[in-house]
């Protein structure tokens, strides 16, 4: 789904994914909900803040892998040369990097790759699920 590159457009996106993952079995206040909203969260303002081009959407694409047991969540923007890094969950004196730090502590993995079908790059994360509960 496509949002505006704004906070707004950030905001929307991450009560989309909230929104899906409780209809998937997820509860709101469940763990696994919490967890990746957050994550949500941070790879989208870093998708307005720092992907965004004037006029251009973000696009958040959430996907059920494993028959439910993972989920992955990827942020796709139109800024190419603007990739994030790896960093270390121990190096604290950085001016940068913080929500990644959050993300690498929360998901299972994460990671950069080039956008499919345009210019840019998404980045992804990716959450063991467990079973989801059927409602």
């Amino acid at each position: 789904m496509a949002f505006t590159s704004t906070p707004r457009g950030a905001r929307l996106a991450r009560l989309f994914v909230s929104h899906c993952l409780n209809a998937w079995g997820h509860p709101y206040d469940g763990r696994v909900n919490e967890t990746l909203t957050l994550i949500t969260a941070e790879l989208c303002a870093n998708a307005v803040t720092h992907g965004r081009v004037p006029g251009r959407d973000f696009h958040v694409r959430l996907a059920a892998e494993r028959e439910g047991e993972r989920l992955r969540l990827e942020v796709s923007d139109t800024r190419a040369e603007r990739r994030p890094v790896h960093v270390s969950p121990a190096e604290t004196d950085t001016e940068s990097g913080r929500g990644l730090r959050l993300v690498s502590a929360l998901a299972d993995n994460w990671g950069v790759t080039d956008r499919r079908g345009g210019p840019g790059k998404t980045v992804w994360a990716s959450l063991s699920a467990g079973r989801p509960a059927v409602g």
